[in-house]
C-alpha cells in the first residue's frame, strides 16, 4: 500500500491556446443527474438507475458519466452535504443505510456496469465543508467550547459508527464514543486557533462547518469520549488519505471537484497529485480527467488551473456566459465573438499528449433549477438558487448552444435535462430509463454527439474559420466543419477556408441540408450552408450544420473494460450493526470466523481475479469467494499475499471474505482487491438489496426530503426555503429558537420536485440562530437571521 504524501509544486506543463495540432483525451461527459434527482422506481438507488441507462448511453457515444456525491450525509439528500467520508451506504447511521445513490454494493455495481459498457466514471467530490454533526437526533454534535462561526451553532463534533462501535443508541454518550475513521473536531473548521477567520473565499462559512486546510488547524473535542490526539495538517492529511482509499474502493476514472474557490489551491493540487500519481495500482495518471468548479472570470479560472499545476481544468463559465447570450439574445447576440469568451488555459501538453482540461457546458445542476408540478413538468424557475441563469431546454437555440460547446476546445459536458426530456412528459419521477418513449432524447443533441464522436472532432485541430454576427464557422482540421447560426429565420451561407484537400466532397451530417453535398475548391475553400433556429430545415434541425467527407458511418466504439476495486478490513471502517451491510472489521484475534469485505456483481463466464494483502505476512490467512447461497466457490490459503481466480457460470452477486486460519493468530487489518466484469445489462430488477437488512421501505423512501435555506443568513422579512420531496403531501414548517420555543408555524402544500417557499412570520423575529423543521418529512436545518 503506497504511503500518502503531500507533494511540493512541480513545474507547470506547456499550455496551448487555439490548437494547432490535434488534442487528445477529449471526452463527452454526461452529467448523470439533476439537482433534485429522483425516480420512484429506484428509491435511494440512483446507481441502479444509471446502470439501467448505461446501454443507451453507450449507443449514443457518451464517454463518461459524472456521478453525484455518494458519501453519507445527514439525510438522504443529493449528496452535497457530506457527513461521513467513509460511509458509502454501508453503515447504519443517521437512521438509515442507503444514500440517495444506493447502498455500497449497488454503488460499486453501478460503476462496474458503466465500465462494462465502455463508459468512464467521473466522481463528484465535496471537500470544502462537512454537515450534520450529531446523532440522528443531533445529540453529541455540539461542542460548547467551539469558536462560533455565526452559522452552525458550534455543531462541530463529527463522530462516526464503525465495525467496532455501531450505533447502539442515538444518545449523546453513544455518539461521542463512536470510533469511525477520520473523526473531526471544531479546530478542523474555521474559525480556529490556527486560522481565526471566516472571511474570504477560502474561509467563509457557506454550506456548513467550513473545512480549514491550514497547518495549525487541529485539536481535540472538549466533550467527546473518543478523542484521539490530532497533529498538524490534520484535515489535509485526512482528506488526502481518504481520497486514495476512495479511488481504490470505487474504481472511478476521473473527478469533479465541487466549489474549489472555497478552499485553498494548495490543497486542491495536493489532492489531485495523489489521485493521479500516489494511489498505487489506482493511479489515474497525469492525463486523468479532472475538473474544478470555479465560478468566475476567464482570468480567475486560468489562475486556479495554474495554481494546481494544470492537473485539472475548470468548467468554462466565461464561455458559458457567452453561450447564454446566444439564447437570451434572441438573435441579437454577435455569435462571431463567442470564441473570444473562452478561458485561455484549455489544452495542456503532457509528455507530448495534448490533453483537453477545459469543460465547455450549457447547463448543469447549479444553473438549472426548475419548479415542477406533481408530475415533474416545468412550471417556473427557482432562479434565486441558480449560480448562473438557466437555459431552457425547450428554447429553439439550445441546439446552436450545444453545437458551439461541442465544436470548441475542451471535453464538453452534456446536462441530463438537456439531452433527455424530463420537462413535459409527466414522467419525471416514474419513467423507465430503458425506454426511449418514457425518457425521450432531444434529437439535435443526440445528432451532435454522434457527429463529435464518429467524425472524430477530437483528432482535428480547432480553427475558427468565419466570424460574423449570425454565423460562426469552426473547423476541426480535416475532420469536420461546424456552422452555428443564431438567426431565427435566415439561412447563413459563407465560403470559408479549410484544411480538407481540394476535391474533397463534404456532406452535412446534421441532415439539415438533406442529400446536398459541397466540394472543396482548388484553393481549399468551401461554401457552408447553416439553417436558422426555427426548425424548418430538413429533419427539423435548428441553428447548426456539420460538414465532413461523405461515406462516414457508425465507427465510434469504446471497448468494455473490467473494474478493479479494493476493500480494507479494519475495525474503524464498516459497521457491525444488524441494519448495516455488516462489512468490514479487521480479522479478530483468536478466531477463524470470516469477515466480509464486500460484494460484487459478475457476469456469467466473466473471470474474477482476487487478491488478499495482509499487514502481517507471517500468519496463515484465507480469502474466499462465496456465491449467493453462501457456498465457497473459490479460495486461497497461505501466508503473505494471496492470489486467486474464478470464473462463474452464472450471473449474480458474489461475496468476498477473509479469515485467520489459526486461533493463535493476532488481530490484523488486511486488504482484499478484485478485478471483474459485470454484464452490460442486468437480468431482472435492478435492486440487488438484501431485503431483510433494508432499512428504508418504498413508502419511507418517498417521504425522504431535502431542506435548504437561501440565502442564509437572511432577514426575518425574507426567509426563502427550498423543500425537495418525491411525493405530493401536506406539511408544516416549524421555526424554533435556541431555547426550544416554537416561534412560527406555517402549513404548506408540497409537490414532487423542488418547492420554493417564503415564510411569513406574524412578527419580526430577532437576529439569532433558529432551527427549521418539517416534522412530517423528518428534515431540519439551521436558519440564521441577521
Amino acid at each position: 500500500m503506497p504511503r500518502s504524501v503531500a507533494r511540493p509544486l512541480a513545474a507547470a506543463a506547456v499550455l496551448v491556446g487555439l490548437s494547432t495540432s490535434a488534442a487528445q483525451a477529449q471526452q463527452v461527459v454526461l452529467q448523470g443527474f439533476w439537482w433534485d434527482y429522483w425516480n420512484n422506481n429506484y428509491p435511494n438507488g440512483w446507481a441502479n438507475y444509471i446502470a439501467d441507462l448505461a446501454p443507451r448511453l453507450k449507443t449514443m457515444g457518451i464517454d463518461a458519466v459524472w456521478m453525484p456525491p455518494n458519501i453519507k450525509g445527514p439525510n438522504q439528500g443529493n449528496g452535497y452535504s457530506p457527513f461521513d467520508n467513509y460511509d458509502l451506504g454501508d453503515k447504519y447511521q443517521k437512521g438509515f443505510l442507503n444514500t440517495r445513490v444506493g447502498n455500497k454494493d449497488e454503488l460499486l455495481r453501478g460503476i462496474a456496469i458503466l465500465h462494462a459498457n465502455g463508459i468512464d466514471v467521473v466522481q463528484d467530490i465535496v471537500l470544502n465543508h462537512n454537515d450534520g454533526a450529531g446523532s440522528s437526533t443531533g445529540q453529541g454534535g455540539q461542542d460548547p467550547n467551539a469558536w462560533e462561526d455565526g452559522s452552525t451553532s458550534k455543531y462541530k463534533n463529527f463522530r462516526y459508527v464503525s465495525y467496532a462501535t455501531p450505533a447502539s443508541a442515538e444518545t449523546s454518550a453513544n455518539y461521542l464514543a463512536r470510533s469511525g475513521r477520520f473523526s473531526k473536531n471544531w479546530q478542523n473548521f474555521n474559525p480556529n486557533p490556527g486560522n481565526n477567520s471566516t472571511s474570504g473565499d477560502w474561509n467563509a462559512v457557506y454550506f456548513g462547518p467550513d473545512v480549514s486546510y491550514y497547518n495549525g488547524s487541529y485539536g481535540q473535542s472538549s466533550n467527546a469520549t473518543f478523542n484521539p490526539v490530532q497533529g498538524a495538517d490534520y484535515m489535509r492529511n485526512g482528506n488526502r488519505n481518504w481520497l486514495i482509499w476512495y479511488k481504490k474502493q470505487l474504481g472511478f476514472d476521473g473527478v469533479r471537484l465541487d466549489a474549489v474557490k472555497h478552499f485553498p489551491d494548495f490543497a486542491s493540487e495536493d489532492f489531485l497529485y495523489n489521485l493521479q500519481s500516489n494511489a498505487g495500482w489506482a493511479n489515474g495518471g497525469a492525463t486523468m480527467y479532472a475538473v474544478g468548479e470555479w465560478v468566475g472570470s476567464s482570468g480567475q479560472m486560468d489562475g486556479w488551473v495554474a495554481n494546481v499545476q494544470n492537473r485539472a481544468g475548470t468548467f468554462d463559465f466565461s464561455l458559458r456566459n457567452a453561450i447564454y447570450s446566444i439564447v437570451s439574445g434572441g438573435g441579437n447576440y454577435n455569435i462571431g465573438t463567442l470564441p473570444s469568451a473562452q478561458q485561455g488555459t484549455r489544452v495542456v501538453n503532457i509528455g507530448g499528449t495534448y490533453v483537453h482540461r477545459t469543460v465547455p457546458f450549457v447547463n448543469n445542476h447549479d444553473t438549472f433549477r426548475p419548479q415542477t408540478d406533481g408530475s415533474g413538468n416545468y412550471t417556473g424557475w427557482n432562479t434565486g438558487s441558480e449560480l448562473a441563469p438557466h437555459i431552457d431546454p425547450f428554447d429553439p437555440r439550445l441546439s446552436a448552444a450545444y453545437a458551439a460547446a461541442l465544436a470548441v476546445d475542451g471535453s464538453p459536458q452534456i446536462f441530463f435535462e438537456d439531452l433527455f426530456n424530463l420537462g413535459n412528459t409527466g414522467k419525471r419521477y416514474t419513467h423507465s430509463p430503458k425506454s426511449s418513449t418514457d425518457l425521450p432524447t432531444r434529437s439535435d443533441l443526440e445528432n451532435l454527439i454522434w457527429c463529435h464522436q464518429n467524425l472524430n472532432f477530437k483528432a482535428g485541430a480547432y480553427k475558427v474559420r468565419y466570424q460574423a454576427a449570425d454565423h460562426l464557422v469552426i473547423e476541426r482540421s480535416t475532420k469536420a466543419i461546424i456552422g452555428i447560426n443564431d438567426s431565427w429565420a435566415s439561412w447563413q451561407n459563407n465560403t470559408v477556408s479549410c484544411d480538407f484537400a481540394p476535391g474533397t466532397v463534404l456532406k452535412d451530417y446534421s441532415g439539415a441540408n438533406g442529400t446536398a453535398t459541397v466540394t472543396v475548391s482548388g484553393s481549399q475553400t468551401v461554401s457552408i450552408n447553416t439553417p436558422p433556429c426555427n426548425g424548418t430545415a430538413a429533419g427539423g434541425r435548428r441553428g447548426y450544420s456539420v460538414w465532413a467527407p461523405t461515406g462516414i458511418g457508425n465507427n465510434y466504439v469504446r471497448p468494455a473494460k473490467a473494474t478493479t476495486q479494493e476493500w480494507e478490513l479494519a475495525d474503524d471502517l464498516g459497521d457491525s450493526h444488524a441494519s448495516s451491510l455488516q462489512q468490514g472489521g479487521q480479522l479478530p484475534a483468536g478466531s477463524t470466523a470470516y469477515r466480509t469485505a464486500g460484494r460484487i456483481y459478475v457476469g456469467a463466464n466473466k473471470n474474477i481475479a482476487y487478491n488478499l494483502f495482509p499487514t502481517d505476512a507471517t500468519r496463515s490467512l484465507s480469502v474466499a469467494i462465496m456465491n449467493s447461497a453462501g457456498t465457497v466457490v473459490s479460495s486461497q490459503t497461505g501466508t503473505g499475499n494471496l492470489t486467486g481466480s474464478y470464473t462463474p457460470t452464472a450471473e449474480g452477486w458474489y461475496t468476498l471474505k477473509a479469515k485467520n486460519n489459526s486461533t493463535a493468530n493476532p488481530a490484523q487489518r488486511c486488504f482484499v482487491k478484485v478485478t471483474y466484469t459485470p454484464p452490460t445489462v442486468v437480468t431482472g430488477a435492478m435492486t440487488g438489496r438484501r431485503e431483510t437488512l433494508a432499512t428504508t421501505t418504498r413508502a419511507e423512501a418517498l417521504e425522504r426530503a431535502e431542506l435548504s435555506v437561501y440565502p442564509n443568513p437572511t432577514t426575518s422579512e425574507h426567509i426563502e426555503l427550498a423543500v425537495t420531496t418525491a411525493r405530493e403531501q401536506l406539511a408544516t414548517v416549524q421555526v424554533y429558537d435556541l431555547t426550544g420555543r416554537l416561534v412560527h408555524s406555517e402549513p404548506v402544500k408540497l409537490y414532487p420536485g423542488q418547492n420554493p417557499l417564503w415564510l411569513k412570520p406574524a412578527k419580526v423575529l430577532p437576529a439569532g440562530i433558529y432551527q427549521l423543521t418539517l416534522p412530517e418529512l423528518k428534515v431540519s436545518g439551521k436558519l440564521v437571521l441577521r
